[in-house]
């Protein structure tokens, strides 16, 4: 195999200009596929390990740190234009006024985060040039480098941590239980540091470089698999009506209405979509809800401000219990008219007795960046931006735990959906991902989500307007869900919460910060190891 490897290598550093570009964005797209909704994992070695292999090519050119950055921007560039392709979508939604705008969008959004990548690359060159990194060295440093950056990622200009490598793992539980003691970011670097391994096959160092692959790749995701899967055996199990693993005297109604995003804010249509909300919340049910969901803006109409509104769209909360829906909100005047995306608890009543305003909104979508100079809109209906809320919040609503509210992307952000000092008893996401389209950015929305539940060791429920909405354990587990584009309802208990937080709930990113710098100690001690035999074998007579 060393052999076959080290042919592949050579051929590789063969590759004319152009070939090397086109074998980039192949790689790139291959690293896309491996993750939702393909989920096909092994490609993380062809991709990674490859990508590898043209950074040598490119360190050996004449600007060897030019040609690594732009070699890993290519590859940046195809991961990134099938892993966001879905970014299209909401300028569909009014193609008329925005559709000018998806050049633009899928070119700037794929060539930006592409960003990233091209950094890595630089970065993995500029070390290995400067103190000779062997394959295993280099393997490892690359994988620290492409995590750290994408930490810098989940928060560089607001944050977009979407699509980070170690969702590969999503449709595969038992791995995905590594998030609840490393977070997401930890098992990114398991799953960088397994698909870039096998690159060392091809430099020449078979012995070393086949117990390295042994143990990276092969033992290391065996072993957290392993550790994954004894940890669910030893999990309670969750059904929606068994009430042992679940919060007594609870019983939610999640509404999935499945409006098409073109018809929601027509003005002729939007009682009508109240009225589809209320009459799919009131059917007959053997064990009545206490508490009804509805998803973001379920309600196009601003409930708060809104008497009449308000007190039709009460009915649907049932006696002693709550409707929680999302609604816009406004405050203020003509002069400081303030808009809100906000999260509603009704009792029967008409009272509001909760509310949570969404605090990370979205760039172009809520709101427009540097409105002053740029000659566009917001994506979303209605004059003006959205105001950003106070922040995290755990929220108090009658005859529920207390609950940490998460509107729309919110809960793609690792390490903040739950207040540390307030730790909530479940997690509570909003969303109208009829913006994402019905493929994949709805499927890879609803996996990232579903991993903040791991992280965190509380329950996530789900209310996505066409989907996918779900009540999900505090393992990552769905207990009940309705798919895409399906109207209907989910009638389900709480689950419980774990009883304490989990490491990742109590430390953060502290911990895969910790592994990082525990990785890159292994490579300093590599080197120091390989000068010491390079020492004795000059010595030696």
């Amino acid at each position: 195999m060393a052999t076959m490897f080290a042919r592949l290598y050579d051929r590789t550093q063969r590759l004319g200009r152009q070939r090397r570009v086109a074998l980039a964005i192949l790689l790139g797209v291959l690293s896309a596929f491996a993750l939702p909704p393909w989920h096909v994992v092994p490609l993380i070695i062809p991709a990674f390990a490859g990508l590898l292999w043209l950074l040598d090519a490119a360190a050996h050119s004449p600007r060897p740190l030019r040609a690594a950055a732009v070699t890993a921007w290519l590859f940046g560039v195809g991961h990134f234009l099938v892993g966001v392709h879905w970014i299209v979508e909401p300028f569909l939604v009014n193609a008329a006024r925005h559709g000018w705008m998806i050049p633009f969008a899928l070119a700037g959004m794929a060539g930006g985060l592409a960003l990233f990548p091209a950094a890595t690359g630089l970065i993995t060159v500029g070390f290995s040039r400067r103190f000779a990194l062997g394959g295993i060295s280099r393997a490892l440093i690359f994988a620290v480098v492409w995590v750290f950056l994408e930490w810098v990622r989940s928060w560089l200009f607001t944050g977009f941590p979407w699509n980070l490598t170690g969702y590969v793992w999503t449709a595969t539980p038992a791995v995905m239980q590594a998030a609840a003691f490393v977070g997401i970011f930890g098992v990114s670097l398991m799953t960088v540091v397994a698909g870039a391994m096998p690159a060392a096959l091809g430099t020449g160092r078979g012995a070393r470089a086949g117990v390295a692959v042994a143990i990276f790749t092969v033992a290391l995701p065996a072993v957290v698999w392993a550790g994954g899967a004894l940890r669910l055996g030893a999990a309670p199990e969750y059904r929606p009506d068994d009430a042992t693993a679940m919060v007594p005297g609870v019983r939610l109604r999640i509404v999935q209405a499945n409006i098409p995003q073109r018809q929601k804010w027509q003005p002729e249509l939007r009682a009508g979509h109240l009225q589809r909300y209320i009459a799919l919340s009131r059917q007959p049910s053997a064990r009545p809800p206490t508490h009804v969901i509805w998803p973001e803006t379920a309600v196009p109409f601003f409930l708060a401000n809104d008497d009449i509104v308000r007190a039709a769209a009460a009915v649907a909360a049932p006696h002693g219990g709550a409707l929680i829906t999302g609604a816009p909100r406004r405050t203020g005047g003509a002069d400081n008219l303030r808009l809100w995306n906000s999260a509603l608890a009704i009792t029967s009543d008409g009272r509001i007795v909760a509310s949570y305003d969404k605090s990370h909104l979205v760039p172009f979508g809520e709101y427009v960046p540097l409105r002053g100079f740029l000659p566009i809109d917001k994506l979303v209906p209605g004059q003006g931006d959205f105001a950003a809320g106070a922040g995290r919040q755990t929220i108090a609503i009658p005859g529920l735990p207390p609950v940490s509210p998460l509107i729309c992307y919110e809960a793609i952000f690792p390490g903040a959906v739950a207040h540390r000092d307030e730790r909530p008893g479940w997690l509570l996401n909003l969303t109208n991902d009829a913006w994402f389209g019905t493929f994949a950015g709805p499927q890879q929305h609803f996996a990232i989500a579903a991993t903040r539940a791991v992280e965190e060791g509380l329950p996530l429920v789900r209310a996505a307007n066409t989907g996918i909405s779900a009540v999900i354990d505090p393992y990552g587990r769905p207990i009940a869900m309705l798919g895409l584009g399906v109207e209907g309802v989910i009638d389900s208990g709480l689950p419980r919460a774990l009883p304490t937080p989990t490491p990742y709930a109590r430390w953060g990113n502290a911990i895969p910060a910790g592994l990082l710098g525990i990785v890159a100690l292994l490579v300093v001690l590599l080197q120091f190891g390989k000068g010491r035999r390079g020492r004795k074998e000059t010595d030696s007579p």
